[in-house]
């Protein structure tokens, strides 16, 4: 098994642990999903695919813990690979029911997308009455208008 292959098992894994009984160990799963994309070493398919899949476990009703590190392992692919809005567009879509902390997590997210369909949906929480919220959703804004200005230059 080629080092390519060990990561996808290890994902693999996680994702059965995922899926069973033992609510303990769901969130330290999507851990060592978050250790493999870090790497930076998926392919952006097989990134998108799993961040797709890390989506679905952060808006699922699988208790706090469990969304949070799926929230966080997004994050961290944000970091490592260009995640088109389309991947994690769901989290838009259910933004208004996040807890304030994973708010934040799905504020940072849609701003590294770098695309501007994110923009009104992270300007609607630039008055919400968490001040964390309101800080996270301005520097999803500079953000993404940085990312639009960065555009704009290239074109001209």
């Amino acid at each position: 098994m080629d080092g390519y292959q060990g990561l996808s098992a290890l994902i693999e894994s996680a994702w059965k642990e995922l899926n069973g009984s033992d609510a303990d160990r769901r969130d330290l799963c999507l851990d060592v999903v978050s250790d493999v994309l870090e790497t930076g070493r998926l392919t952006q398919g097989d990134a998108e695919r799993t961040v797709e899949r890390l989506v679905m476990a952060a808006l699922s009703g699988r208790g706090y813990p469990v969304r949070e590190s799926a929230l966080h392992a997004v994050c961290t692919a944000s970091t490592h690979y260009e995640l088109p809005y389309r991947v994690v567009e769901p989290l838009a879509v259910g933004a208004d029911g996040f807890e304030p902390l994973l708010l934040e997590y799905v504020l940072s997210i849609l701003g590294s997308t770098h695309e501007q369909v994110a923009l009104p949906v992270v300007e609607r929480f630039l008055e919400h009455p968490h001040p964390e919220v309101r800080r996270e959703a301005a520097e999803a804004v500079h953000e993404l208008c940085w990312s639009r200005e960065s555009a704009q230059g290239e074109t001209a």
